[in-house]
């Protein structure tokens, strides 16, 4: 039989293990708006390659909001969104 050397026990130094703390938060500041979701505050959306972008209380400021992005983005598809009514109407430059 072969005879190996024994090898010399190494000690390490004893690690310290950490605990993660949860603090309790209010009920309020759980809720958080991500790019997902974002908080609707008007009935008329704005919406660009059908992605929202704003959104306002009356459909005047709606189409003007709209046509100005129009205007500087022409190849973009704009709409705007009642959701009150669940519609949509598609926003076209003027000839």
């Amino acid at each position: 039989m072969i005879d190996f050397p024994k090898l010399k026990e190494k000690q390490v130094a004893p690690r310290q293990i950490k605990k993660l703390v949860k603090y309790k938060l209010d009920k309020a500041t759980n809720v958080i708006f991500s790019q997902q979701k974002r908080p609707e505050s008007g009935r008329y959306l704005i919406q660009v390659d059908k992605q929202t972008k704003a959104s306002y209380e009356t459909a005047e400021a709606a189409h003007s909001a709209a046509l100005e992005i129009k205007k500087g983005y022409p190849i973009v598809r704009v709409a705007i969104f009642d959701s009150m009514e669940n519609s949509s109407r598609l926003i076209e430059l003027p000839s």
